[in-house]
């Protein structure tokens, strides 16, 4: 097989095969590949417009019974380091957002069995009450897996359920490596096999909703392995249509229990070259700045990245794992401009919805990221007592925080 035969075939627009992919990953020289993946960018956004979205990543818990070993986000049920945040921490963080020109909540957590369906119901409908326009960019496939099995409801009538309460798109997490051996070795088949993940988005799709796409790489997956999982997800984007974007990032290791060493740059960057390749029915792939910083970020943009993602305002579970990278609209656009690309923000659906705010209005600078909650704020939100629990300690916290306001209400 010959890798410049492969390229030319790339070159003209033809489809690679799983081989072909598999032989340029392991042996094309690095610059051949950013080429490559350049010139597929190129094809499909000529203009040179680089865009990014201003929209806030809120954690709403880090309880999680799915216990993946390559998490240090997560804690158990009962555990004091536990949060749920309140529906009125929500829209502090809403109102926060709008004030920097965000338009969208990317709004994810962990598996926590003490919050039913109908929580999510709620909180969903008191967003829209409170800012119709917002966008919630919601849930990944393992929670929509989670809450069909909390529920006793099939996938399809979950997501007809969150819709209806205002759910907007579905965010690609959870994905990990698509195929079953990895999942298995890393304690997330549990929380959703590569089937059930390709099927929470098949659904989603035939919905009407549009989601986003991902690949956690450089754990314990081999090459074959990622290839593997582009090419599921190129399979269901034939099928279906309804992937707006791809990100890739590498394994975090600190903190985890699967620990380990990450990727290198020079790996990040071949493997979003050759997603770009072998993602030929995907219009948009993200630089992941979070995990890389701002200069690699910068460079996705000759290796087949045409968006910047997210100013994101608040990170929680890649800063569990270590990485703290803050970068605000300024330096976004920064990078971009540098890079000899105009910057344009955008939505979800990859609409361009104007010039940079910052030099429209004054926005201040963010030169750190947000988090959840301040450390050591372990309130528990009023609201919850109204949704019954599952867990021991759950219904214990509720039954006190009962009495507890029966006692404030006199009775």
């Amino acid at each position: 097989m010959s890798i410049n035969r492969t390229a030319d075939r790339i070159r003209s627009g033809e489809r690679v095969g799983g081989d072909e992919a598999l032989e340029l990953y392991r042996r094309a020289p690095t610059a051949l590949l950013g080429r490559l993946a350049d010139g597929v960018r190129a094809r499909k956004h000529p203009d040179r417009i680089v865009t990014y979205i201003i929209d806030r990543n809120v954690n709403y818990t880090n309880v999680c019974v799915a216990r993946c070993t390559f998490c240090a986000f997560y804690r158990p049920v009962g555990s004091s380091e536990g949060y749920v945040l309140g529906f009125d921490e929500v829209f502090r963080k809403i109102d926060e957002t709008i004030a920097v020109g965000g338009v969208q909540l990317l709004l994810q957590g962990g598996h926590n069995p003490d919050l039913p369906l109908a929580w999510y119901e709620d909180l969903f409908r008191a967003v829209k009450d409170r800012y119709p326009a917002f966008k919630l960019h919601a849930l990944s496939p393992p929670e929509v897996i989670h809450l069909s099995r909390l529920s006793q409801l099939p996938v399809p009538a979950v997501i007809a359920r969150l819709m209806a309460a205002g759910l907007d798109s579905i965010p690609g997490g959870g994905a990990e490596i698509l195929v079953d051996r990895v999942r298995a070795i890393l304690h997330c088949d549990g929380k959703a096999t590569a089937d059930e993940w390709l099927d929470v988005m098949r659904h989603a799709h035939r919905a009407g909703l549009r989601t986003t796409a991902t690949m956690m790489y450089g754990t314990v997956e081999t090459d074959e392995e990622r290839l593997e999982h582009l090419l599921r997800l190129r399979a269901l984007q034939d099928e279906t249509g309804g992937f707006t974007a791809f990100i890739t990032w590498s394994y975090q290791p600190d903190h985890t229990e699967l620990a380990g060493c990450e990727a290198t740059g020079i790996e990040y960057l071949r493997t979003l070259a050759i997603a770009r390749i072998v993602l030929d029915n995907f219009d948009n792939l993200q630089a992941s700045w979070v995990t890389q910083g701002g200069k690699v970020g910068q460079l996705s943009l000759a290796y087949g990245a045409n968006d910047m993602g997210s100013v994101m305002i608040e990170e929680n579970v890649v800063r569990a794992a270590g990485a703290s990278y803050c970068m605000d609209e300024a330096e976004i656009v920064r990078n971009i401009e540098d890079a000899g690309f105009a910057a344009r923000r955008r939505n979800m659906h990859y609409e361009i919805l104007g010039d940079p705010i910052f030099r429209e209005r004054e926005v201040p600078r963010m030169l750190e990221l947000a988090t959840a909650r301040v450390a050591g704020d372990n309130t528990t939100p009023e609201e919850l007592r109204f949704y019954p629990a599952r867990s021991r300690s759950g219904k214990q916290e509720r039954l006190q925080d009962g009495r507890i306001a029966g006692l404030q209400d006199g009775k």
